[in-house]
Protein backbone atom coordinates (compact mmCIF):
# COMPACT_ATOMS: atom_id res chain seq x y z
CA UNK A 1 0.00 0.00 0.00
CA UNK A 2 2.89 2.34 0.78
CA UNK A 3 4.37 1.83 -2.70
CA UNK A 4 1.05 2.69 -4.29
CA UNK A 5 0.89 5.94 -2.34
CA UNK A 6 4.42 6.86 -3.37
CA UNK A 7 3.73 6.05 -7.02
CA UNK A 8 0.53 8.10 -6.99
CA UNK A 9 2.34 10.98 -5.29
CA UNK A 10 5.11 10.91 -7.88
CA UNK A 11 2.57 10.76 -10.71
CA UNK A 12 0.68 13.72 -9.24
CA UNK A 13 3.90 15.73 -8.90
CA UNK A 14 4.93 14.98 -12.48
CA UNK A 15 1.44 15.81 -13.73
CA UNK A 16 1.49 19.13 -11.90
CA UNK A 17 4.92 19.98 -13.30
CA UNK A 18 3.77 19.08 -16.80
CA UNK A 19 0.64 21.21 -16.41
CA UNK A 20 2.73 24.15 -15.18
CA UNK A 21 5.06 23.89 -18.16
CA UNK A 22 2.13 23.62 -20.57
CA UNK A 23 0.56 26.77 -19.16
CA UNK A 24 3.79 28.78 -18.92
CA UNK A 25 5.30 27.83 -22.30
CA UNK A 26 3.02 29.95 -24.52
CA UNK A 27 3.68 33.05 -22.42
CA UNK A 28 7.43 32.44 -22.36
CA UNK A 29 7.65 31.91 -26.12
CA UNK A 30 5.38 34.82 -27.10
CA UNK A 31 6.80 37.51 -29.38
CA UNK A 32 5.83 41.15 -29.59
CA UNK A 33 4.37 41.93 -33.02
CA UNK A 34 5.97 44.62 -35.17
CA UNK A 35 3.90 47.81 -34.87
CA UNK A 36 4.90 48.82 -38.43
CA UNK A 37 2.53 46.32 -39.96
CA UNK A 38 4.69 45.16 -42.86
CA UNK A 39 7.93 45.62 -44.77
CA UNK A 40 9.57 48.99 -44.99
CA UNK A 41 10.70 51.51 -42.44
CA UNK A 42 9.35 51.23 -38.94
CA UNK A 43 7.26 53.79 -37.11
CA UNK A 44 10.32 55.89 -36.27
CA UNK A 45 12.16 56.61 -33.06
CA UNK A 46 10.13 56.40 -29.88
CA UNK A 47 10.09 59.40 -27.55
CA UNK A 48 12.05 59.05 -24.34
CA UNK A 49 9.89 57.94 -21.45
CA UNK A 50 10.46 59.09 -17.89
CA UNK A 51 9.76 56.61 -15.12
CA UNK A 52 8.49 58.05 -11.88
CA UNK A 53 8.65 55.79 -8.84
CA UNK A 54 6.21 57.03 -6.26
CA UNK A 55 6.07 54.05 -3.97
CA UNK A 56 7.64 50.75 -3.25
CA UNK A 57 8.93 48.74 -0.38
CA UNK A 58 12.09 49.72 1.49
CA UNK A 59 14.97 47.27 1.47
CA UNK A 60 14.79 46.58 5.20
CA UNK A 61 11.19 45.37 4.84
CA UNK A 62 12.15 43.02 2.02
CA UNK A 63 15.00 41.68 4.15
CA UNK A 64 12.68 41.23 7.13
CA UNK A 65 10.15 39.29 5.03
CA UNK A 66 12.90 37.05 3.61
CA UNK A 67 14.32 36.31 7.07
CA UNK A 68 10.84 35.60 8.44
CA UNK A 69 10.06 33.22 5.57
CA UNK A 70 13.37 31.41 6.11
CA UNK A 71 12.65 31.03 9.83
CA UNK A 72 9.16 29.69 9.20
CA UNK A 73 10.52 27.18 6.67
CA UNK A 74 13.26 26.05 9.07
CA UNK A 75 10.83 25.62 11.96
CA UNK A 76 8.41 23.68 9.76
CA UNK A 77 11.23 21.42 8.57
CA UNK A 78 12.37 20.69 12.13
CA UNK A 79 8.84 19.96 13.34
CA UNK A 80 8.10 17.69 10.40
CA UNK A 81 11.40 15.88 10.86
CA UNK A 82 10.72 15.29 14.55
CA UNK A 83 7.18 14.11 13.87
CA UNK A 84 8.41 11.74 11.19
CA UNK A 85 11.21 10.39 13.42
CA UNK A 86 8.81 9.91 16.34
CA UNK A 87 6.36 8.07 14.15
CA UNK A 88 9.10 5.86 12.79
CA UNK A 89 10.36 4.98 16.29
CA UNK A 90 6.85 4.05 17.47
CA UNK A 91 6.35 1.62 14.60
CA UNK A 92 9.79 0.10 15.15
CA UNK A 93 9.07 -0.55 18.85
CA UNK A 94 5.74 -2.19 18.11
CA UNK A 95 7.48 -5.45 17.16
Amino acid sequence: MNRIHRCLGAAAALGGALLTLAVAAPAALATIPDPGGGPGPGPGPQPESITVVSGGMPGWQITLIAVGAALVAAIAAVLLSRAWAGRRNVTARAD
